[in-house]
Formats: C-alpha cells, sequence, structure tokens
C-alpha cells in the first residue's frame, strides 16, 4: 500500500516535470517570436511564461521535499527525486533566459538582417534539447539522455556560425556595433539554454546509472 502511494506520487512528479518542460518550450519560442517579428505580446507571453515556470518550479520541490521526508526513498528512487531538484533548478534558469532574450527584443527591430542570421535554427536546436532532456527523465531513456549531449555540439556550432555572421556585419559597416552586441547576446542566451539543457540529461544519466559527469554549465557559472 504505501509503495502504491509512493509510486502513485512519483507519476504525479513526472506529469508536472513534463509541465514545466512544455513552459520552458513555449517561453523561448514566444521569445523568439518577439525577436524574430518585432511581436511585443509575445514578448510578455514570455514574462507571464517565467512567472509561470519560477511557479512550477516551488511547486515541484515541496512535491520532491514530500516524498524524501514521508517515504525516506533509498538507492535508484532517492537519486530520481534529487535528480529532479537539480534539473527544476536548469529549467528555471532556462525560463530567465528566455526572458532575457524577450527583454533584449525592445532594442533590436531590424527585420531583414535578423532573418539572414541562424536563430531560427539555433532555437529550434534548444527547443529540441530542452523536450527531449525532460522525455528523457520522464521515460527514463539513457540513449535519449545521451543524445541532448552530444546535441549540444550542433548548438555550440551555430552559435560559433551567428558570431561570425555577427563579426562580418560589424566589418562591414561599425555602424551596426551596438545592434550586433544585443544580438550576440540572444545568440549567448540560446547557446546557454543549450547547456542548461545538457545539465538536466546528465542529471537523468546520474538517476539512471548512478554516475554523474559534468559537460554542461558549472554551478557557479549560470
Amino acid at each position: 500500500m504505501v509503495r502504491s502511494r509512493f509510486d502513485s506520487q512519483l507519476e504525479q512528479l513526472d506529469i508536472e516535470m513534463i509541465k514545466m518542460g512544455a513552459l520552458c518550450e513555449e517561453a523561448i519560442t514566444a521569445s523568439m517570436k518577439a525577436f524574430i517579428e518585432n511581436d511585443d505580446a509575445a514578448a510578455k507571453v514570455a514574462f507571464d511564461k517565467e512567472s509561470e515556470i519560477d511557479r512550477k518550479e516551488r511547486d515541484i520541490e515541496a512535491l520532491c521535499m514530500r516524498l524524501l521526508l514521508q517515504q525516506q526513498p533509498v538507492a535508484r528512487d532517492l537519486r530520481l527525486i534529487s535528480s529532479a531538484l537539480k534539473m527544476i533548478s536548469d529549467m528555471e534558469r532556462i525560463g530567465d533566459q528566455a526572458a532575457d532574450i524577450a527583454e533584449i527584443t525592445a532594442f533590436v527591430k531590424d527585420n531583414e538582417t535578423k532573418s539572414k542570421l541562424h536563430f531560427r535554427d539555433m532555437a529550434a536546436a534548444a527547443v529540441k534539447m530542452v523536450t527531449e532532456s525532460v522525455d528523457s527523465f520522464v521515460n527514463k531513456d539513457l540513449k535519449l539522455a545521451k543524445s541532448v549531449m552530444d546535441y549540444d555540439d550542433v548548438l555550440d556550432n551555430l552559435f560559433t556560425e551567428v558570431k561570425q555572421e555577427l563579426i562580418d556585419l560589424i566589418g562591414e559597416d561599425r555602424a551596426n556595433g551596438e545592434f550586433c552586441i544585443d544580438l550576440i547576446m540572444i545568440a549567448k542566451y540560446l547557446e546557454r539554454i543549450g547547456d542548461h539543457a545538457t545539465n538536466i540529461a546528465e542529471w537523468v544519466e546520474y538517476s539512471i546509472t548512478g554516475s554523474h559527469v559534468k559537460m554542461g554549465l558549472e554551478e557557479g557559472n549560470k
């Protein structure tokens, strides 16, 4: 009976993690819509989603603490719950960075230039990583978690490509300097979202295997 109740609570944890992951995806998508289309309403959606992500983090944290205190789990169950606590911290940071992108959009209005750069590809890669990292947790899928870690190279390469495109823009006309600095910040936020998704995948690996190899962002570099 006790184990049945515990399993039910773990299922609820999975559901809440899926909801928080979906909020992160929506925040990234809204912030990029605000950026690419100069859409102020989309920027507000990104800010609203950040607030929802913060609330969801608190809800999941409370659920995890109940599981730890009431059930006193051991071994794999303990690793799973402790990993979830780490993961929601990364998801909260993803929400922050999506909001940071939305905030910058007020200062970058040149649609033609933005559309020629690889920001859409970066955003798509970031969303893919966030989605699959959370899916790997819910489905206990080690192979999918490792594929997220590997895919971080794709996002890093896109960041390098965007950075070079912006350097070329400044080379064409130094008046583009301030505009390009704002754009490089957006690219950096997307790259960091990928790092946080990598962190999530690493915690999934730990929850399954008990081994944790650090590839994403360090604690002090978020």
